[in-house]
């Protein structure tokens, strides 16, 4: 139990961290006259990611779930997916944000894993959706919040992506990568 209480108290620091420099982020975007998108879906993205938590917590705690037997492999999968996390939240820099909140005009971000992919960080947080509960055996957590998350990105990813085509021209970007299918693989994804 103390490994679940330090792994899910290291990942919620991350997250707090993560809010922290959004936060930061959307106040000099506003100042600079960026315009935010999607208000209306935006709380139930945070009550499904706090949901997670507790629902994560509380069947570890109450179903006594242990360390599942494929650890070292759902373990190296967290990994990736926290290099990938930086990777992308990175390479977005200064634009990163939690919310949809777009600067008229601005260049669309063509570095780093969105060179390969449209929405690297949802992919990565669907893989976190699904890892971190298989980790530690709480499959209910894991198959509730991979529906829950799918509902939210069925929202999210469309009013994104009309935020960028409204305000930056994503629309004129050649070669656009697939939304999820990395670019590499286009061949093979056709």
């Amino acid at each position: 139990m103390k490994l679940f209480t330090t792994f899910i108290g290291f990942v919620i620091f991350q997250r707090i961290a993560e809010l922290i420099i959004a936060r930061k982020n959307e106040r000099r975007m506003k100042r600079e006259g960026a315009l935010e998108f999607g208000q209306a879906h935006y709380p139930w993205m945070v009550l499904m990611h706090t949901s997670f938590f507790l629902s994560l917590i509380l069947e570890v705690w109450a179903l006594t779930k242990g360390l599942s037997p494929l650890w070292p492999i759902l373990l190296a999968v967290f990994i990736l997916a926290q290099v990938g996390r930086i990777w992308a939240l990175s390479s977005l820099g200064k634009y990163w944000n939690t919310k949809i909140i777009v600067l008229p005009g601005a260049n669309i971000v063509r570095k780093g894993p969105y060179r390969f992919i449209r929405h690297p960080n949802y992919a990565i947080v669907t893989i976190e959706l699904l890892v971190i509960p298989l980790l530690f055996g709480a499959f209910i957590t894991a198959a509730v919040f991979a529906v829950l998350n799918a509902i939210i990105l069925s929202v999210r990813i469309p009013a994104e992506e009309e935020a960028l085509r409204k305000l930056a021209e994503y629309d004129k970007m050649k070669e656009r990568p697939k939304r999820f299918v990395p670019q590499m693989l286009k061949k093979i994804d056709k």
